[in-house]
């Protein structure tokens, strides 16, 4: 046999010898959110990417479409449960329109002082159990990514409760958003999130109410004057994955991205607060927004007023819910 007839018998050999699934196309999953690539979210996303795509050596292949590119808020949820996309994250707000009204215990305003009382909640029996409802609607929650704690902006300084009469305000489809907006003599208005800019420009809401990440790369601050460092409520996400994909992948497959989703969340935790301290800043730097720092006094007033949004949404929420995490934080209602 000559040389090269030998090298080919050797190849041919080697091939056999691959696992089946060698020359198999590798596992896709499209991973869909709303937000900017350069967002804690976004950052976090694309960092499961690399994960995922390294540590299974190319068997999974994640292709990250941000900035609403392939669904808008109201349509990514229903795409997910259709199996056109595999992973999303969308904000916790979400799921009441869903049927799992128990999520919007995050949207309750104060209901969380710092990241730890957070964390308490989303890394504790609480948040694994509202996962946990998710079921039944065919998608499987992962993890909770944090963004941060909101503030408000509008076109009028916002310090006092009377400030908000009669400014409509830019929410996502949330009634206990809706309650908190009305709680200070707001009209709140639904709008998805790649519609707000152009709203707040043309005059169709005076104001929204975001993390300043989100505020600062979706460039509200160029069209809302003031901006009110009021921490007064949470916008986080859950990874949320279609079930029947899922469980659909290979054991060995499932694991490793369970373990990359655990790195990732880590890696999405620390970000969120650096990006939205930079981006903080940045607004500042940029002069287009002023910032208004509330004293303690006014601080508790917001939410002596907007604990009505607790007393008229407990039992839609459910009360067992709500008082679980009451213990966890401290909350104290007033």
């Amino acid at each position: 046999m000559n040389l090269k007839a030998c090298f080919k018998t050797l190849a041919m050999a080697a091939a056999l010898a691959l696992p089946v699934n060698a020359f198999a196309a590798p596992i896709v999953i499209k991973f869909s959110h709303v937000v900017a690539q350069h967002t804690p979210k976004g950052q976090a996303a694309d960092y499961f990417k690399k994960l995922a795509e390294e540590r299974t050596k190319g068997r999974v292949k994640v292709e990250v479409y941000p900035n609403s590119q392939l669904y808008k808020d109201k349509e990514e949820m229903e795409a997910l449960q259709l199996g056109a996309v595999q992973m999303l994250a969308p904000s916790l707000a979400k799921f009441a329109p869903l049927g799992v009204k128990e999520f919007e215990v995050f949207d309750l305003p104060f209901i969380f002082d710092n990241y730890q009382e957070l964390h308490k909640v989303t890394q504790g029996p609480v948040g694994a159990k509202l996962l946990k409802k998710l079921e039944p609607k065919g998608i499987l929650g992962l993890a909770y990514w944090d963004n941060g704690f909101k503030v408000m902006s509008d076109n009028k300084p916002l310090k006092n409760v009377a400030d908000f009469r009669g400014q409509k305000m830019r929410i996502q489809s949330s009634k206990v958003l809706d309650s908190q907006m009305r709680s200070v003599g707001a009209i709140p208005q639904v709008l998805a999130f790649s519609e707000v800019y152009q709203a707040l420009q043309t005059g169709v809401v005076d104001g929204t109410e975001n993390p300043p990440s989100n505020l600062y790369t979706q460039k509200m601050h160029e069209v809302q004057k003031y901006v009110t460092l009021s921490d007064h409520g949470y916008l986080g996400y859950a990874v949320i994955v279609n079930k029947k994909f899922w469980q659909g992948l290979p054991a060995d497959i499932r694991t490793i991205l369970e373990g990359c989703m655990k790195d990732a969340t880590k890696y999405a935790n620390d970000v969120a607060k650096k990006d939205n301290d930079e981006a903080l800043a940045a607004v500042k730097k940029s002069g287009r927004s002023q910032l208004i720092t509330l004293t303690p006094q006014e601080r508790a007033a917001w939410k002596k007023a907007m604990d009505k949004a607790h007393k008229d949404n407990m039992s839609r929420i459910g009360a067992d819910i709500v008082k679980e995490v009451y213990a966890a934080t401290g909350y104290n209602a007033n």
